[in-house]
């Protein structure tokens, strides 16, 4: 595969805590039903130890049990329609276009994905996600009738490492595993490491961290503006050398992850001006 003429820098972001406060199952199914939070997630995580099971897909279950027991629709345009009420970090909204127009400046171009634990579904509902070239998040399986009867897809904090690759191969079909594992040799790779920048808010992003650090990328941890305890655990996670730099999570213009993000896209644009190849009728 050939690389694009331009290139590509891929800014990956986690969603719950990066791009939006707290988890997304938060904002508008639990209130549906009426159920607190720490109730619900205490006891999908005791079902998960008691059982050895895996944590996001017991969540999954549970909520499909609770949305029984409520009598609360579980369709895929119901879980759509839940999304539209996600509350977003402040500059979210406008943060795609002015990374987009800042990057065309520099003569390259980003593009933008998730990969998180939270729901696909949910995703599909924001105001941003017409922002993202793909979104990895779990989801479940339907029915005929469009109605949510099972988890399809988990994406915990080891395996949120895999869609890297994906995005690094141009291999986003989920349905084909083949291209994943083929061996592509790195100057084909559509988008190389060092081009991607990881945004995540913790411990779950850990992985996809240090992976995109190691290969020569940029990671950013983000923090809800104001929280000196999550603030001391993300400057942890410089000290370890597991990111780059820690910021709060305040898109603004002018903001702080906006001046970090633009300085990265700085170092790219010079890199690429550097290595571009001479035109053949030089010598």
């Amino acid at each position: 595969m050939a690389r694009p003429p331009v290139p590509v820098v891929a800014i990956a972001y986690d969603f719950d805590g990066t791009l939006a406060p707290g988890n997304m199952q938060e904002h508008v199914f639990l209130p549906k039903l009426g159920v607190e939070p720490a109730q619900f997630w205490a006891e999908a995580n005791a079902m998960a130890e008691e059982q050895q099971g895996d944590r996001i897909l017991t969540y999954m279950h549970r909520m499909l049990e609770w949305a029984r027991f409520k009598h609360l629709p579980v369709r895929k345009a119901d879980w759509i329609a839940q999304g539209a009420g996600i509350t977003l970090f402040p500059g979210v909204e406008s943060w795609f276009d002015r990374v987009n127009a800042a990057a065309q400046q520099r003569g390259i171009a980003v593009e933008h994905y998730v990969i998180s634990s939270g729901l696909r579904e949910l995703i599909e509902g924001t105001s941003i996600r017409r922002h993202f070239r793909a979104v990895f998040a779990s989801g479940f399986l339907y029915d005929g009738s469009e109605v949510a009867i099972a988890p399809a897809i988990a994406v915990n904090y080891t395996t949120k490492t895999q869609y890297l690759f994906r995005i690094n191969k141009d291999a986003l079909d989920l349905a084909d595993d083949t291209a994943v594992n083929a061996f592509q040799p790195q100057d084909e790779r559509r988008v190389p490491f060092p081009n991607m920048i990881f945004i995540g808010d913790g411990d779950t992003d850990i992985p996809c961290f240090r992976s995109v650090k190691e290969l020569g990328g940029h990671s950013i941890a983000v923090y809800p503006n104001g929280d000196t305890q999550r603030a001391a655990r993300t400057r942890k996670l410089i000290a370890e050398g597991r990111v780059h730099c820690a910021v709060p999570a305040d898109y603004s213009e002018g903001g702080e992850i906006e001046h970090r993000v633009l300085s990265i896209l700085d170092l790219l644009a010079a890199r690429a001006a550097v290595t571009a190849p001479m035109p053949e009728n030089n010598t």
